[in-house]
């Protein structure tokens, strides 16, 4: 009699085969072989992007002020022949010096209306100069002290015009103003110390000026 032992244990692998088989189709589990990778995306990354760089900032042009422009100059005397007046103008602001060559003098400044309309007046002294520009010419009245004049003066060109210089001299202040006017002429004071006597002329086309030995320089005014 044969030994049944090897046909068992073959029918015994069919049989577990078949379970396995069967397993597998009941859960769909895929086999191992048929397992599928997941897919490798081959869409590139999207690269940073690069900020544009800033527009460069507009600069607005410096603001001008009223007072800003070509300055023109007035020049002229007196209705009595016996004063000087001379006038200094930048936009909207005048400065004005009246001067009889002797001992009466007056720095004045204020605005100059749209209208061309003036009121100067002094920060030392009661003097004060009203006047209209009209017609390249400025006409009206100024006040020292008691003495009250009707002006006109015309338009100068340097070295016509307004002059000043100050410095200290042997220990003494000096203040000048001088007005030149247009057919070269010249009308000045120079103060020592608050005490005005008759200036020495100076050199219309440098401003140089000698007072008491000491070259000075005297300079257009500015208002």
């Amino acid at each position: 009699m044969k030994h049944p032992g090897p046909l068992l244990t073959l029918f015994a692998g069919l049989v577990l085969g078949l379970f396995i088989l069967s397993l597998n189709a009941t859960t769909g589990e895929p086999a191992p072989s048929s397992r599928k990778r997941p897919a490798t995306s081959t869409t590139p990354s999207p690269r940073p992007s690069t900020p544009s760089p800033p527009s460069p900032a507009r600069t607005s042009p410096p603001a001008t002020t009223a007072s800003a422009g070509p300055q023109t100059e007035y020049a002229g005397r007196t209705t009595d022949g016996t004063a000087s007046v001379a006038i200094s103008l930048r936009g909207d602001k005048a400065i004005a010096y009246v001067c009889d060559g002797r001992t009466r003098e007056a720095w004045m400044r204020g605005p100059v209306e749209e209208d061309g309309d003036m009121h100067l007046t002094s920060a030392e002294t009661n003097a004060k100069l009203d006047g209209i520009l009209s017609g390249g010419k400025v006409t009206g009245t100024v006040d020292i002290g008691d003495r009250n004049w009707a002006f006109t003066a015309d338009k100068a060109v340097k070295p016509s015009g307004l002059y000043r210089a100050a410095a200290q001299v042997r220990g003494a202040e000096l203040k000048g103003g001088w007005i030149v006017l247009q057919d070269g002429s010249q009308v000045g004071i120079v103060s020592r110390d608050g005490k005005p006597a008759a200036a020495p002329p100076i050199d219309p086309a440098t401003g140089a000026v000698t007072v008491d030995g000491t070259r000075l320089t005297a300079r257009p005014v500015v208002p």
